[in-house]
């Protein structure tokens, strides 16, 4: 599979999650089985964080569609909250939570972590919220609303400002066009490559609207012609381009947001290792990242080895201890087994 020659934007959740009012009729026999080993596992006194580890890190985002259904219909208790009675609120216990609800409803609590306390997480919500499929952001949307029955754009715009409000804002709204070879032309191409320039490196200041709304709203079929002209034309990137005009957060989110869309599996690559750079590590970031695109992770773990000659698995390790390693480790051998 090789995006960077034939670029889509890319889809995390699956066909399960477009289902209305799942029932625990849906999980089968293995599913039931899994249940059982996390309800032995939190029985009695002490918890079995290894059997947890086994029994809710070594799924797949299809399987964890059902599981917390068929775990309450099962045990009549919720999956979520009995992970976090059980393992507390620190790196682990928040790692099982998010695999203790569905994929969707995963997402929708790591944006709520992000907005929460002194402070927003911005990288955070910028690596969650752009760059996605206009089917998945509607699931997310409506997911958000159902869970904490709130407004995500209303909550997205009261926690951030400026041009990053613009990139998150656009990218919320799922208004990517669709790839029209009709529209999509070369000319067309090459006008928006010359606009993009006019708005940034031709003109007095920068016209952040116009460079947002191109890279937010095109298909990456086109953003990649795009590129290729303007890498003709002026002599380096669009991402080069955005380094030039934009800083702080609002140029990585939009970095990011061209990134995924053109070269997905690198994008993602960088960030497990931004999350891991520096003195400490950013765990949450670490987290989401891997749980959320568990299902490219074959890909993005070669896209990792090759970029830094380092496995993922090799960089979990060098960064994380204990039961949360052996978690992370498991969420990635699951689907990119270490050899």
């Amino acid at each position: 599979m090789n995006y960077n020659e034939d670029p889509v934007t890319i889809d995390l959740y699956p066909e399960l999650a477009f289902e209305e009012d799942l029932t625990p009729d849906v999980a089968g026999v293995e599913i039931e089985e899994r249940c059982n080993k996390i309800h032995e596992a939190c029985k009695g006194w002490g918890t079995d964080e290894d059997a947890l580890v086994e029994a809710l890190g070594m799924t797949t985002t299809e399987e964890r569609m059902t599981i917390p259904i068929k775990y309450q219909d099962i045990h009549d208790e919720e999956l979520r909250s009995l992970m976090k009675k059980e393992c507390g609120k620190g790196d682990l216990g928040l790692a099982l939570q998010y695999l203790g609800v569905t994929p969707v409803e995963a997402e929708c609590r790591m944006i709520k972590k992000g907005c929460d306390g002194i402070g927003t997480d911005e990288r955070l919500l910028y690596t969650i919220l752009c760059g996605r499929s206009n089917k998945d952001m509607e699931q997310l949307k409506k997911t958000y609303y159902k869970v904490f029955t709130d407004d995500l754009m209303a909550k997205i715009v009261g926690e951030s400002g400026g041009s990053l409000k613009q990139v998150l804002v656009g990218s919320i709204q799922a208004a990517e066009e669709e790839y029209d070879t009709d529209y999509h032309t070369e000319e067309k191409a090459e006008e928006d490559a010359e606009a993009v320039y006019e708005a940034g490196q031709g003109s007095w200041g920068t016209d952040e609207d116009k460079i947002v709304k191109l890279v937010v709203m095109s298909p990456p079929k086109h953003l990649k012609k795009v590129n290729e002209y303007y890498c003709d034309k002026y002599g380096y990137t669009l991402f080069k381009a955005i380094e030039k005009e934009l800083g702080g957060e609002s140029e990585g989110a939009l970095l990011y947001t061209l990134g995924i869309k053109l070269k997905p599996y690198e994008t993602i690559a960088k960030l497990i290792k931004s999350a891991c750079a520096g003195v400490g590590s950013d765990e949450l970031l670490l987290t989401c990242t891997l749980i959320r695109y568990q299902n490219h992770l074959p890909w993005v773990c070669m896209a990792h080895e090759k970029l830094f000659e380092k496995s993922v698995q090799t960089r979990v390790k060098d960064e994380c201890r204990g039961d949360y390693e052996s978690l992370l480790l498991a969420i990635v051998n699951k689907v990119s087994p270490d050899e």
